[in-house]
């Protein structure tokens, strides 16, 4: 009697209080769609909007013929992520100029119109940063996507800073779709990919350029210059790096305009610069600098290191070395390829400190302080580069030393790859004599019995000849 009871009243609470128990500690990973969250605040999530693409031109897939399998599995679940909550969302800018181009994208980018924060919240692993332009980071595995919100015209809501020279500084204004396409740079970069419906919208003829084979401005060419010098390092390093021919009214203002670039952060320099040189087309794309004349005061005096023959052969040789590297499929090390960009400045002024009668090897040490801190005046290189800039050129002097255990020792220093290198470019531009590079070259090589020999050769004292000395005639002496 008393056992039913106890059924019939205790056990349904107690098994509704074990349900809702199960219920809070359920694992994380057991929820579905775990890849996005609920947006707090929001009534979008419940269903997307309509599409603002009134201005633009929809392209299908039989007219683009992008290749799917080009794209990022990190790309697509961003997308997807967003659009199930209710947002528009793109891959948009470089990626999809580089698609249309049959070329696989290195990085994807996202635009929506969701703000950084619904962005946040959408997606666990994520992370909102900058300052200027307010990102957000979107983590899958090793991968990074970086999605924007629609950005929207300064000029009319006035929420933008801008300095003297008309220089955006500080630029969080969103708008809508069609607005984020005319505050893209080029042509080329104003299209949108919607890998869902696999619709590309084109805002400004941007599939019309790629297929022409130009790189337009969008917009006033002087006034996008002015917003942001670095496009017009941007342009020439596009069009290098693409094979896309500049258009005249882009090409116009740059050279009257290069100045500005004086005014850009130097750290903003800086990676514009690294994009330059690790681009695959570096001397394509300073020998473009040197016509537009842009490449004066990026590197101090760069301008007049390729002017003189030895300069600008060892500069050159480093250039074609990193875009081999690059074009087959290897990593290239800024710190080596800065090196090379600086190493004449650096001997200028060693030359100069040891004339002022330093000691040789503190004089090197001397000059490359004084290089280096010119050096971040205009182009703020990162501290992880120039400590091992450094340390290559430290070991150049160590190179002529020959004899003894110094050569032993050299061989298992950290950076004697680097240094070796660098070495032979000096070598192969007649900076030093090829012999040099070539008893390195033997001497890494050989086992240690040879080395040993190779020391004894170089280090051994010549025997000097003696000199027939002819004693002089009678006659020459009584001639004399």
């Amino acid at each position: 009697m008393i056992r039913k009871l106890f059924n019939k009243i205790f056990k349904p609470r107690l098994a509704k209080n074990e349900h809702e128990a199960s219920a809070r500690t359920k694992p994380e990973h057991a929820k579905p769609h775990q890849a996005t969250r609920p947006v707090l605040g929001t009534k979008k999530s419940a269903k997307r909007k309509d599409s603002n693409s009134d201005g633009a031109t929809s392209i299908p897939l039989k007219k683009h013929q992008i290749d799917r399998r080009l794209l990022s599995n990190a790309a697509i679940k961003t997308i997807e992520g967003l659009q199930k909550a209710g947002f528009e969302a793109y891959i948009v800018g470089g990626a999809v100029r580089d698609l249309l181009l049959q070329r696989e994208p290195k990085d994807f980018d996202v635009a929506t119109d969701a703000t950084p924060e619904e962005v946040n919240r959408v997606f666990r692993r994520s992370r909102i940063i900058g300052r200027r332009f307010r990102l957000v980071h979107v983590l899958f595995g090793d991968e990074t996507i970086e999605v924007s919100t629609f950005r929207g015209h300064h000029e009319a809501k006035g929420d933008a800073h801008t300095n003297e020279s008309g220089r955006i500084i500080r630029d969080n204004v969103f708008g809508s779709l069609e607005e984020d396409a005319t505050r893209r740079d080029f042509t080329a970069n104003a299209l949108y990919y919607d890998p869902t419906s696999e619709i590309v919208l084109d805002f400004h003829q941007g599939f019309a350029d790629i297929q022409a084979g130009i790189l337009r401005m969008i917009g006033k060419p002087e006034t996008r210059y002015a917003e942001d010098p670095v496009r017009m390092l941007r342009v020439v390093r596009l069009s290098a790096k693409l094979g896309l021919k500049i258009d005249p009214a882009t090409m116009a203002p740059i050279a009257k305009m290069a100045d500005l670039l004086q005014d850009v952060p130097p750290s903003r320099l800086f990676d514009e610069m690294l994009k330059l040189f690790l681009s695959g087309h570096a001397i394509e794309s300073v020998s473009a600098l040197r016509e537009q004349h842009l490449h004066h005061g990026l590197l101090p005096m760069l301008d007049v290191v390729l002017e003189q023959p030895m300069g600008e052969r060892f500069v050159m040789l480093a250039l074609k070395n990193t875009d081999e590297r690059i074009l087959s499929g290897k990593s290239a090390n800024p710190s080596f390829l800065f090196a090379t960009l600086l190493w004449h400045e650096v001997l200028a002024a060693w030359e100069v400190y040891k004339k002022d009668g330093n000691p040789p090897i503190p004089a090197l040490h001397m000059a490359m302080t004084e290089v280096l801190a010119s050096q971040a005046e205009k182009l703020a290189i990162h501290n992880r580069y120039t400590a091992t800039m450094k340390e290559i050129w430290g070991l150049q002097p160590r190179f002529e030393q020959r004899s003894g255990k110094r050569p032993f020792g050299l061989l298992i220093h950290p950076r004697y790859r680097a240094g070796y290198d660098f070495l032979l470019l000096r070598c192969e531009s007649g900076e030093l004599p090829a012999e040099l590079g070539t008893w390195w070259t033997t001497f890494a090589e050989a086992d240690n019995e040879t080395r040993q020999a190779m020391l004894e050769a170089d280090t051994a004292p010549k025997k000097r000849r003696k000199r027939n000395r002819k004693k002089p005639s009678s006659t020459a002496s009584s001639e004399s």
